[in-house]
């Protein structure tokens, strides 16, 4: 692949992440400054999710077959972009979910079409796709900064009258939006979201053409769901399915809550974190998942299927612990965001190398599908239909949210999951062998 098409690829990765990561990360304390009910917030949520499901139908089956990718893609982030454009311009709850529904069900499906656009344009997938594929991660870091200047008090900063770049940088991080313009300005995050979706809708045409993919006799199909579910009736299977379950469940947990908790006064048992710098601060965490792929086919190697899914796991428990036991200190809240990348590379990662080695080839799409309900689908739906309601009705007494006795809630499912992966999770010695030999670190 040469370098400008492998360019091309990485800058479609990067808005096609940057999307994402824009809306995301605030949409859980905007919602209920619009005034939504814990069972709007969790409608609205979901409609991610159930995406999700629909999405890993609906793009594995028939998008790819009927179009070319690149068009797919761009016309999707065309509807799909007005869509989440317009959420940034209404506060009215049936309108804010049709849009951000039909944003989903357009968006969703692009995740595996871009996937299908980068293999279908690379030499060696195993070499290429992890400088491309770092895009979407670099996008969704990208997202959180400017939102740094959104969420900036500019009638004080004009009204210091400062003096040269230093004091301009001072006055800018000095003086924060707050209270109501600080909820008002989220809806920025809409709209940046929306004209990222534009762009490369219109990005997409510059992309390499991706024919749609032709059914071939014995292909991976309707048959290739039934094979990969019957996989379940294995033990060990069915254990790390059930558990990534889990692991989704607490892994969303962490986006329901953390940015209302880092924005929340320290006088009411947040951390306190000004409005600019609440996405920043999260976005450590997709730093720190660059790093750690580089590192995890090493530690696969040395630590196994097992253990090294184990460690991902606990990386959550360790992290709801600090929120939990700690939220007086800043810098701990601030430097335990370090374990984002443990977290998702340690056991989400971990968990699609495994399915790629042990699911025979002929149904390993249906298979990464399937873990794929759980990771996008099922878990996120779990959390996002009881995140809300936690966080504001049984955790909530007099406007006070009792953080420490909400966070206890992943910390437990973290480390029951962590228990039941180690006692139940016996993988058969030829897929250990893979995880040992050196094959994991090619994916």
């Amino acid at each position: 692949m040469n370098s400008g098409i492998r360019f091309k690829l990485f800058l479609m990765m990067v808005l096609e992440f940057f999307i994402w990561g824009a809306w995301l990360p605030l949409i859980f304390g905007y919602l209920p400054s619009l005034g939504f009910t814990p069972s709007q917030q969790s409608w609205i949520l979901n409609a991610f999710p159930i995406a999700s499901i629909v999405g890993m139908f609906f793009s594995n089956e028939w998008a790819d077959r009927k179009f070319s990718a690149e068009k797919f893609l761009a016309f999707s982030h065309l509807i799909g972009g007005l869509a989440i454009l317009g959420c940034g311009f209404t506060k009215d709850f049936t309108p804010f979910f049709v849009l951000m529904l039909v944003h989903c069900l357009l968006y969703v499906p692009t995740i595996s079409i871009t996937n299908s656009i980068a293999f279908a344009n690379m030499k060696d997938a195993s070499k290429e796709f992890g400088i491309v594929r770092m895009g979407g991660t670099i996008g969704w870091i990208l997202a959180a900064w400017p939102f740094t200047f959104i969420f900036v008090n500019w009638d004080a900063v004009n009204a210091t009258h400062p003096e040269g770049a230093v004091k301009w940088i001072e006055a800018v991080f000095s003086n924060p939006l707050s209270g109501d313009a600080a909820k008002a300005a989220t809806k920025w995050t809409f709209i940046v979201a929306g004209i990222a979706s534009l762009i490369l809708a219109g990005f997409s045409f510059l992309l390499p053409h991706t024919p749609p993919k032709k059914a071939v006799a014995g292909s991976e199909g309707g048959q290739a769901w039934k094979q990969a579910v019957k996989l379940l009736k294995q033990p060990f299977v069915l254990v790390l399915w059930l558990v990534t379950l889990v692991d989704s469940f607490v892994h969303n947990c962490y986006f329901n809550w953390t940015g209302t908790f880092l924005g929340t006064a320290k006088a009411d048992g947040g951390v306190g974190i000004a409005a600019p710098w609440i996405t920043p601060i999260m976005s450590i965490g997709q730093i720190a998942e660059i790093l750690t792929m580089f590192v995890l086919g090493a530690t696969l190697k040395k630590l196994g299927w097992r253990t090294t899914m184990i460690v991902g796991i606990l990386g959550h428990a360790a992290r709801f612990a600090v929120y939990s036991f700690v939220p007086d200190s800043a810098g701990a809240i601030i430097l335990i965001q370090i374990l984002h990348g443990v977290c998702y590379a340690f056991f989400f990662a971990t968990v699609y190398i495994f399915v790629d080695a042990y699911f025979p080839k002929d149904i390993r799409s249906s298979a990464q599908g399937l873990f794929n309900l759980q990771i996008l689908g099922f878990g996120a739906l779990i959390a996002n239909s009881i995140c809300p309601w936690l966080m504001q009705s049984v955790y909530t007494a007099d406007k006070l949210v009792n953080f420490k006795g909400l966070f206890q809630v992943p910390l437990f499912a973290a480390s029951a999951a962590a228990v039941a992966l180690a006692l139940f999770f016996h993988p058969p010695k030829t897929v250990a062998a893979k995880a040992s030999g050196g094959s994991a670190p090619a994916h």
